[in-house]
């Protein structure tokens, strides 16, 4: 199972704004109708027929803890057979959402459903449809790993053999075959939690929500993780991931949602998200003393705004052209007998698109189960004001 995490695939046709014109509808159910006009220099060619069908629809969502509103309108949906990643700092919805699709809450106001039912009208339905592993693993400490899903596989009433035949193959997918007899609490944190989301594969859910899956786990067990998760995806689970960790959802998630508020303050691929903070960016380190001149110069070669980190002596600059602005730069700064003590291209990365959309680095971290108690934001530096 064990292996490198593998791309996710680019679509086979993508629209632009600027090539198509899109009419959209989707009923309670979750399947779109829609259709998307094909434009050359203003003239129609060709109308393809799209039909979507949304494993996970919410629209609206509204749910307060005393004065803390958690959600506040929230709408996301997710297509069948793709990842949907939620990405936010702690306090931003997140969880609050998970429990609602997942029927443990129930929202004060908007709709959700799941596989095209409804959460709230037929909970029951919706539980046998999916699985949810939470941020703390629900397993039973005193027990075996081989114990922990043979009891969850007969609290989903699978008869004795077909629990026991159930746990044999999570054991091995998740490769914990040597560890079965072992009691949980001499598993690494990695394990635990390889556990807790074969628990949550019992049924063979449709639908699969992971609520911050690698939280508290080292670097090695995340990797770890990552590698199970993306097992999942290959076999066709439609999985909606929430996250506070920006490499986590640029790695495994075809869409990603960004959560802010208790609203989706946008929404795209990780690539579409990035190019929205300008693309490209050439930062060059100097001596203090040619910080200005190279700035100037820089700001010339671009034709744009250089910014100037000054205890770093570094300057940035928007670099369209990439690789080739980059020679260019080289160029002109040894010409002007400039010698840079770093220089080099920088993709905008999900930090850079969170900063670009949000304005800081991190939320008010509020407990939302609880509507906690507001700690403060942090600056740019993540500082605490």
């Amino acid at each position: 199972m064990a292996g490198a995490i593998t791309p996710k695939p680019t679509a086979t046709r993508k629209a632009t704004e600027d090539s198509t014109a899109t009419s959209r509808g989707r009923s309670l159910n979750g399947d779109f109708i829609g259709s998307e006009a094909i434009v050359i220099t203003g003239e129609v060619i060709g109308v393809v027929i799209v039909s979507k069908k949304y494993a996970v629809v919410a629209e609206n969502l509204v749910k307060t803890y005393g004065e803390t509103r958690a959600l506040d309108g929230l709408s996301l949906e997710v297509e069948e057979g793709t990842v949907l990643g939620v990405l936010g700092p702690n306090g931003a919805g997140k969880t609050t959402t998970v429990r609602i699709l997942a029927t443990l809450l129930t929202p004060d106001s908007g709709h959700a459903s799941v596989a095209g039912i409804d959460v709230v009208k037929d909970p029951q339905k919706v539980r046998e449809l999916i699985g949810l592993s939470g941020q703390y693993a629900a397993v039973d400490e005193t027990l075996t790993g081989w114990d922990n899903l043979v009891m969850f596989g007969r609290l989903y009433h699978l008869n004795v053999k077909g629990a026991k035949e159930r746990a044999t193959q999570l054991l091995e997918q998740f490769s914990l075959t040597d560890a079965a007899r072992r009691p949980i609490k001499t598993y690494s944190g990695g394990m635990r939690r390889r556990l807790d989301l074969a628990a949550s594969l019992i049924i063979k859910p449709k639908v699969l929500f992971l609520d911050e899956p690698t939280t508290g786990l080292d670097p090695r067990g995340r990797l770890e993780m990552w590698e199970v998760i993306d097992e999942l995806v290959k076999g066709g689970v439609t999985l909606l991931l929430t996250t506070q960790y920006l490499e986590e959802a640029d790695q495994l998630a075809d869409e990603i949602a960004v959560i802010d508020h208790g609203r989706v303050i946008a929404r795209g691929t990780s690539d579409s998200l990035k190019k929205e903070v300008g693309g490209e960016r050439l930062e060059v380190t100097v001596e203090q003393s040619k910080v200005a001149e190279t700035a100037k110069l820089l700001s010339e070669l671009t034709q744009s705004k250089a910014h100037i980190e000054e205890g770093l002596h570094r300057i940035s600059v928007v670099a369209h052209g990439g690789s080739a602005r980059l020679i260019e730069a080289v160029r002109a700064l040894d010409a002007a007998q400039i010698s840079p003590l770093d220089i080099g291209l920088k993709r905008p990365s999900l930090d850079d698109v969170f900063m670009s959309l949000t304005g800081h680095v991190a939320e008010e971290i509020l407990t939302e189960e609880e509507g906690g108690k507001k700690k403060g934001k942090k600056d740019k530096r993540g500082n605490r004001k």
